[in-house]
């Protein structure tokens, strides 16, 4: 039976590409999704409920006057008619005018009065159904009115109705309270989250900065209950780490004095032995061993030490990488530099210092040319190190980097193992590939 996990549907897969990516726009989405999903329902439900049916009154009201008022004008004799007609204006509250030998014409296009709501299709269903003669609505000519001709026997029978009889102003407030309550609820989303989140990246800058070596202190505690937990939490693990590390220190001291003392007492007695021509050849292999255990010592002691304690600062590269090459040099090795003017960074020049010496020793000691290059690639400064020696096959790279794995006789191991952890303080990485010049090419990248 497989074992792999099964996928989601492929219209699933499609929406993550669209789904925000941040905290903040995710919450935003999960608050104001079912908020604006909800007002959609309502704004349709009173579209398609309450809007359409108090237009269909009053379109049908209206209507139903002006068929009354045509139906007089009609049936009775013209003598009656401007009594009719003043009747209806004070009694309907319209403006009825009627103009005798006046045809209604062609009709001309007009764009729609408001194309969102349906009071223009509705009257003129109306009229229509109710009227049953040619006729003209302009909802256009005036802006307080709404103008309805209507073709008579003996002329045109003008009504102007007032745009109120058509329109329920409970429309714009019913707009204006849906629109601005979740506007209003959308705003409070928004400053809430984004102080909830500002916690948040606060404690994953503060866990960056201390993991690049940039101590900022404490961090204060602030957002939700989670939140603070694990300010709280961060905090707590700060101090621990600090601790270990001062601990781990003062007893690395006290072990490097503690070895150094019969090491210089073993190359004191060393000195004072008496030389003669059987005996200095061995007394030589001695001081050497000594020195090599000195050596050693040392090296041993920066690796557990790995440059913990000291502080990054912003500083220039450039010299400093210029004084290790010249460094390199004046040990016997062929070294090129390759640098702008200046890149400024923000280092812990010792450990860089000893992680870049470190490269270039190993480089030496495999090749007779080495160059070094550094150059800025986006986000970060690249520093590589090429050789032309006989390099490291692909598969033993990752292998290079163990402590105490050496390929040399006299080496101890530990250079390119104190270089990636010097590197990794710094937030950046190294690597090992192939290099143009057909050897080894070290790879050191940190963050600008």
């Amino acid at each position: 039976m497989s074992g792999a996990a099964p996928q989601p549907p492929l219209a699933l897969r499609g929406l993550k590409r669209f789904a925000p990516r941040g905290l903040l726009g995710r919450s935003l989405l999960m608050i104001l999704g079912p908020l604006l999903i909800v007002q959609a329902v309502a704004l349709t439900a009173f579209y398609g409920g309450h809007v359409d049916v108090i237009s269909r009154r009053l379109a049908t009201s209206l209507a139903g006057e002006i068929a009354m008022v045509t139906q007089l004008l009609t049936q009775l004799p013209e003598e009656a008619h401007p009594a009719i007609l003043r009747e209806a204006t004070w009694r309907l509250g319209l403006g009825i005018a009627f103009e005798p030998g006046i045809q209604l014409g062609a009709i001309p296009a007009r764009p729609p009065w408001s194309p969102l709501l349906p009071l223009e299709t509705d009257l003129a269903q109306a009229l229509t159904r109710l009227v049953g003669l040619p006729f003209d609505a302009d909802w256009l000519s005036d802006a307080q009115n709404v103008v309805v001709r209507v073709q008579l026997e003996g002329g045109l029978l003008d009504v102007e109705v007032p745009r109120k009889r058509l329109f329920s102003a409970t429309l714009y407030l019913f707009v204006i309270w849906l629109v601005g309550s979740a506007g209003l609820l959308a705003l409070i989303a928004v400053l809430f989250m984004r102080n909830q989140v500002r916690a948040i990246r606060r404690l994953a800058a503060a866990a960056e900065d201390f993991g690049q070596g940039r101590d900022g202190g404490a961090i204060k505690p602030e957002g939700a209950i989670e939140v603070r937990q694990a300010a709280i939490a961060f905090n707590q693990m700060q101090e621990n780490i600090r601790r270990f590390v001062s601990q781990r220190t003062e007893m690395l001291a006290g072990i490097s004095h503690d070895m150094r003392t019969p090491l210089t007492r073993m190359r004191l007695s060393l000195a004072m032995l008496p030389r003669d021509e059987a005996s200095a050849e061995d007394i030589a292999g001695l001081v050497q061993d000594t020195e090599e255990m000195e050596r050693l010592v040392e090296t041993y002691l920066a690796f557990a030490r790995g440059e913990g304690l000291e502080a990054a600062r912003e500083m220039d590269a450039v010299p400093l990488l210029e004084d290790i090459c010249a460094t390199a040099r004046r040990s016997g090795g062929d070294v090129t530099l390759v640098a702008p003017a200046s890149l400024r960074l923000r280092l812990r020049e010792n450990g860089l210092r000893r992680a870049l010496g470190n490269l270039l020793d190993n480089a030496r000691r495999h090749a007779s040319q080495v160059r070094m290059a550094m150059q800025l690639n986006g986000r970060w400064a690249e520093i590589t190190v090429d050789d032309d020696g006989p390099g490291i096959p692909a598969a033993e790279r990752e292998a290079a980097f163990k402590p105490f794995a050496s390929g040399s006789a006299t080496g101890t191991g530990l250079g390119l193992a104190i270089a990636r952890d010097a590197v990794r303080r710094h937030g950046g990485e190294i690597m090992l590939e192939e290099s143009p010049m057909g050897g080894l090419r070290a790879r050191v990248r940190l963050p600008v």
